[in-house]
Parts: structure tokens; C-alpha cells; sequence
């Protein structure tokens, strides 16, 4: 079993991320496009690659729900539970906002899309960068997302970003979104 947070590449993205750089790295399904979700020119970078307008707003993604804790406080202790038991895993879930989170991650929304990941690289880069980081599908606006670090490449030539090792996950389609409070599903798996 690979132990990713000693591996020098994931270290290096962790330092990326605190320069205020982007990086890429394999999920669940796809390769991401991540951040300082608290660098506001980061994510307006990321936004700008992407062609992705800002009132769409991004999904937090972390290595432990403690992690999101800041952005969960006044939830009721029925939804803190449904997310304990759909994490680690590949289900995004849209909350209320809080507070916690600046408006270039909710755009022009009043609630937060967040996710633990269980893919093992996306985990240990957060635990090395200390909190959640910015995820967003790595291609630009209408394209297909990427599945691997080639077609990442095709898509933003000549960008500096910084590349994790690895491969993305088993799911076939990016991570359902639901809505906590009502289960909505707003974005099928």
C-alpha cells in the first residue's frame, strides 16, 4: 500500500497550495483543478482556466469531516449524521451556508457544496495542506472532464500547474451532489 503523504510530489503540491499555485490530481472519476479555497485569486484562476462563470461556484473537498467543520457548525445532529455515514466517499453534498465560506467558493449561492474524498492521493494532500482544498473537474467549460494526466495536459497547455502522481478512482461519472437538507439529487452519479 502506497503511503502518499511521505511521497515528495504530494509534498511538493501541499507547498503549491500554500503559494496560492494550482494544482491537478486524480478523484474518485476524474482529474481536478484545486486550491487555497481562501485565495481568492487562485480560485478566480481556476474559474478563468475553466471558462466557468463564478456565480456556478466550486465544491470544498477534504480529508476528514473535521477538516469541514467550520462549514458544518449549525447543522442539525440528524444531518451531521447522514454526512458521517456517506464519508469518506464519492458523495458531494450541498449545505447551508453559514458564514464559514468567502463568496468566490458559494458564487451567487447561499449554501456550500462539500465532500470527504476517499481516493487516497486527494486525502493525502489535504492532510498535508492542513484543510479543504478548491475541486473542480480539470477541463474547460463544455468538454469532456478529464480521466487522465494526458488529456489535463491537452487541455491547458503550457499552464503552470502542478501534476499529483496517481490515477483517478473506479466511479464511472463524477460524484453525485445532493442536497442535505431535502435530498435532492442535483447532480446524478
Amino acid at each position: 500500500m502506497q503511503h502518499w503523504q511521505s511521497n515528495s510530489k504530494i509534498i511538493q503540491l501541499a507547498q503549491a497550495l500554500h503559494r496560492g499555485e494550482l494544482i491537478t490530481y486524480p478523484t474518485e472519476a476524474v482529474w481536478g483543478l484545486g486550491c487555497d479555497p481562501f485565495n481568492e485569486q487562485s480560485v478566480f484562476k481556476i474559474l478563468h482556466l475553466k471558462q466557468r462563470p463564478y456565480k456556478k461556484g466550486v465544491i470544498l473537498v477534504a480529508a476528514s469531516i473535521e477538516q469541514l467543520s467550520p462549514f458544518l457548525k449549525g447543522l442539525s445532529n440528524n444531518h451531521l449524521q447522514t454526512l458521517e455515514q456517506s464519508w469518506p466517499g464519492p458523495n458531494t453534498w450541498v449545505i447551508p451556508h453559514n458564514g464559514a465560506a468567502p463568496p468566490w467558493i458559494r458564487g451567487e449561492h447561499n449554501s456550500l457544496a462539500v465532500r470527504v474524498s476517499a481516493h487516497p492521493i486527494v486525502k493525502a494532500i489535504c492532510e498535508l495542506y492542513g484543510g479543504p482544498i478548491v475541486s473542480t473537474s480539470a477541463n474547460p467549460g463544455g468538454l469532456p472532464a478529464a480521466k487522465t494526466m494526458i488529456q489535463v495536459r491537452k487541455y491547458f497547455p503550457g499552464e503552470p500547474l502542478a501534476y499529483a502522481p496517481g490515477n483517478v478512482g473506479p466511479q464511472s461519472q463524477p460524484t453525485q451532489i445532493r442536497n442535505l437538507l431535502n435530498g435532492a439529487v442535483l447532480r446524478p452519479a
